[in-house]
C-alpha cells in the first residue's frame, strides 16, 4: 500500500459488540476452555456484585445438557426502564453496550469484580444466544440476543425459561446463554474448574448461598461459609499439622481499602499463599500481596528481637524464612472505579496506595495477635528460626556443591549424556529409571537435541525434608545441575537448559513412584517448570504385538485388545508384556517412546495449584490417616498389575 491510497476508508470503524467478536482475547484472556469458563465467571461476578452491595443472598448456576448455562440470582434486578442519555431499556443499553452498566455510576457499586463493566456486554458478544430475564416490581421482563443483538424488544412476558428447580425470586436477574461455537474451540464447560472458583467466592463473601447443579452428571453442590477466609485458610491447611492452633485473621478499613487477612503456619516446608481483589484471585499477585509480605517480615523480626529470638549482631530473618509453612489469604476490597490490575483478565493487582495500606493493617494486627497468642508466638518464632538456620545449612551446601560454574552450566555430571544442540526450546532432557534403560535411550535417541539422564534408585521424597537435606542427596545434586536453574533463592527458570523435561520411567508401581517422587520435587522446588509447561512424562507402550511379519505396539490394555481384533485376527500372534524399558532395544525405544513423529507424551500442568499442594501433602506427607482415607475411598478405582 502506497502512502496516497491510505485514506479515510481504510480506518475500520467497530461499532456496538463488534469488538469483542473481533479480538475475543482482550476481553476474556483466550478463545479455548479458558475463555469460556471466563464468561461464565463473568456472570456470576454480577449476581457476586450484588451481594457485595448487600442485596443477593443466593446465586444458582445451572449447566444443562446441551451446555447452556444459566445463572440467576435474587438481587435487585437489572432496570428496563428507559436510559435517559440512550432512549433505550436500560437492560438493551446493559447488555449491548460495552463500558455500560452500574459500575460506571456514581454509586450503585462501591465494590464489584466484574470487567469494568463489559462483562455482561462481552458475555452476549461471544454467545450464539442469550436471554436475561428480569423480576422487578412483580412483573417479569425478558430480551433475547443472537451473537450481542437484540432479536426481541425487552418486553413483559409471563412465563420464564430457567429450570423449574430454581425459585421464582421476587426481584432478580437470569442470564441464559449458549457460547458461540464459531468463537471457542470448546463449548463444555469444567465443572470442577467452575466449582473451584466459586467455592472461593463464597469463602470471600461469607453469607452467601451457591447452588451449582450440573446436569450433565447430575452432580449438584452447594456452598455456604460464615467463617470467610478464616475458613479457606483452614480448608488449605486440612492435611497438614497446625504450628499456631489459632488461625490469626485482621480485619480493618483503612483509607476506604477494606483489608482482610488469615495466617496459620504448618509444620509442612512450603508455602501457600492466596491473594483476592474484590473477590477476583489474583493468581500472579500485586501490591496487595507486598504489602502483606513486608508486613509479615517486619512483625516476626520486631517480635524477634524484643523477646530475644535474634541476638543484637545476628541478622534479621529474611522473607524466605517466613514462609516455610506459612498458609495464609490476603484479601482486599475497594471502589471498583479506582481499582487497577495489570492485564485484562485480572491476573495483578496495580494500585500502588493499597501496599501502604494493607502494610499498616496487617502488622499492628500482627503485632498485636503476637502479643496476645504468647504460645502460638513461640511456635512460629521456633519454625521461621529453624528455617532460617536452614535456608543458612542450605546455602553452605549450595556453595560446596553446585559451584557458580556448574550452575551456569560449565561443568556438567559426569552421569548426564549431553545433546549437541545449545539452544533450550530445541532441546530436551529424558530422565530415565536405571542404568538399563539410560543405555538404551543414549544409543536410540537422536543425540542432536535429545540429552539422557540416567537415575540410580528411587529419590529422595521432598516433601517430608528441608533443602539442606535434599542437597545431600546425590541424585538431586546431578539433576539440579543438568537442569541448570539453580535452587533455592538461586532459582532461575529462564536457565534452564531444555524446555521439554521428560519423566521416562517403567509402567509398573515402581517406575509410577519414582515419578511421583520427581513430580513432587519439581512441584516444591522448581514450579516454575509447571508453569513454563516444560515437564511430561513419556508413555512407552505396554504391550509388544507380533503377527506373521506384522508388529505392534499397544499402550493400554483396550488398544492390545483393539489390535488384536481388528489389524491380526486369525493370525499366529505374539505378545509380550513390557516390565521395563530395559526390556526395549534402542530402535525399539525410539521408534515408540522417543521419536517426535510417533510418540505420546504427557505434558504436565497445573491448573489448580491449592489443589495440587492438597494431593502432594496428602500423598506425600507425615500425616497418615488423610492418605489412609484418600487409599480407602480410592481402592477400587486402583489398576493393579499383578
Amino acid at each position: 500500500m502506497t502512502e496516497s491510497s491510505y485514506t479515510a476508508k481504510d480506518i475500520q470503524v467497530l461499532e456496538g459488540l463488534e469488538p469483542v467478536r473481533k479480538r475475543p482475547g482482550m476481553y476474556i484472556g483466550s478463545t479455548d476452555i479458558h475463555g469460556l469458563h471466563e464468561l461464565i465467571k463473568e456472570i456470576i461476578d454480577n449476581s457476586v456484585d450484588e451481594a457485595l452491595a448487600g442485596f443477593a443472598k443466593n446465586v444458582y448456576m445451572v449447566i444443562d445438557k446441551d451446555d447452556k448455562i444459566t445463572v440467576v440470582d435474587d438481587g435487585r434486578g437489572i432496570p428496563v426502564e428507559p436510559h435517559p442519555k440512550v432512549k433505550k431499556s436500560s437492560l438493551e443499553v446493559t447488555m449491548t453496550m460495552l463500558h455500560a452498566g452500574g459500575k460506571f455510576g456514581s454509586g450503585a457499586y462501591k465494590v464489584s469484580g466484574g470487567l469494568h463493566g463489559v462483562g455482561a456486554s462481552a458475555v452476549n458478544a461471544l454467545s450464539d444466544w442469550m436471554r436475561v430475564e428480569i423480576r422487578r416490581d412483580g412483573k417479569l421482563y425478558a430480551q433475547e440476543y443472537k451473537r450481542g443483538k437484540p432479536i426481541t424488544s425487552v418486553q413483559q412476558v409471563t412465563k420464564s425459561q430457567i429450570p423449574e428447580f430454581i425459585p421464582s425470586f421476587k426481584t432478580g436477574t437470569a442470564s441464559i446463554f449458549i457460547p458461540d461455537k464459531s468463537i471457542f474451540s470448546t463449548l463444555k464447560p469444567d465443572f470442577k474448574v467452575i466449582a473451584k472458583s466459586i467455592k472461593e467466592r463464597a469463602y470471600l463473601v461469607a453469607g452467601l448461598f451457591f447452588h451449582l447443579y450440573d446436569l450433565r452428571t447430575d452432580i449438584q453442590l452447594n456452598y455456604y461459609f460464615d467463617g470467610g477466609i478464616e475458613s479457606l485458610v483452614r480448608h488449605l491447611n486440612k492435611d497438614k499439622i497446625a504450628i499456631n492452633e489459632k488461625v490469626f485473621y485482621a480485619h480493618k478499613d483503612s483509607g476506604g481499602i477494606l483489608v482482610e487477612a488469615a495466617i496459620q503456619y504448618n509444620d509442612g516446608f512450603s508455602e501457600t499463599v492466596e491473594s483476592f481483589a474484590n473477590v477476583i484471585n489474583t493468581h500472579e499477585g500485586g501490591t496487595h500481596l507486598t504489602g502483606f509480605r513486608m508486613a509479615l517480615t517486619r512483625a516476626i523480626n520486631d517480635y524477634a528481637r524484643k523477646n530475644g529470638y535474634l541476638k543484637e549482631k545476628e541478622d534479621n530473618l529474611t522473607g524466605e524464612d517466613m514462609r516455610e509453612g506459612l498458609t495464609a489469604v490476603i484479601a482486599i476490597k475497594m471502589n471498583s472505579e479506582t481499582l487497577q490490575f495489570e492485564g485484562q483478565t485480572k491476573g495483578k493487582l496495580g494500585n500502588a496506595e493499597v501496599q501502604p495500606q494493607v502494610n499498616q493493617v496487617v502488622k499492628e494486627a500482627i503485632d498485636t495477635y503476637l502479643e496476645e497468642n504468647p504460645q502460638d508466638a513461640r511456635r512460629i518464632m521456633e519454625k521461621v528460626i529453624l528455617a532460617a538456620k536452614a535456608r543458612l545449612a542450605a546455602r553452605a551446601a549450595k556453595d560446596a556443591v553446585l559451584r557458580k560454574g556448574a550452575l551456569e552450566g560449565m561443568t556438567l555430571p559426569g552421569k548426564l549424556t549431553d545433546c549437541q544442540e545449545k539452544d533450550p526450546a530445541q532441546s530436551e532432557l529424558y530422565i530415565v529409571e536405571g542404568d538399563s534403560a539410560g543405555g538404551s535411550a543414549k544409543q536410540g535417541r537422536d543425540r542432536k537435541f535429545q540429552a539422557i539422564l540416567p537415575l540410580r534408585g528411587k529419590i529422595l521424597n521432598t516433601e517430608r525434608a528441608r533443602l539442606d537435606k535434599i542437597l545431600e542427596f546425590e541424585e538431586i545434586k546431578t539433576l539440579i545441575i543438568a537442569l541448570g536453574t539453580g535452587i533455592g533463592e538461586t532459582t532461575n527458570i529462564d536457565k534452564v537448559r531444555y524446555h521439554r523435561v521428560i519423566i521416562m520411567t517403567d509402567a509398573d508401581v515402581d517406575g509410577e513412584h519414582i515419578r511421583t517422587l520427581l513430580l513432587t520435587f519439581f512441584f516444591r522446588y522448581l514450579p516454575g517448570l509447571f508453569e513454563k509447561g516444560y515437564v511430561y512424562i513419556a508413555q512407552p507402550p505396554l504391550y509388544k504385538i507380533s503377527a506373521a511379519k506384522e508388529l505392534f505396539y499397544a499402550y493400554s490394555d483396550e488398544e492390545k485388545d483393539q489390535i488384536i481384533k481388528n489389524k491380526v485376527n486369525g493370525k499366529t500372534t505374539s505378545i509380550q508384556r513390557y516390565k521395563g524399558l530395559g526390556e526395549m532395544n534402542p530402535d525399539q525405544l525410539w521408534e515408540t517412546t522417543m521419536n517426535p513423529e510417533s510418540r505420546i507424551m504427557k505434558k504436565v500442568n497445573i491448573e489448580d495449584a491449592a489443589e495440587a499442594d492438597h494431593v502432594f501433602s496428602m500423598l506425600m506427607g507425615n500425616e497418615v490417616p488423610p492418605r489412609k482415607r484418600f487409599i480407602q475411598t480410592h481402592a477400587k478405582m486402583a489398576t493393579l498389575d499383578v
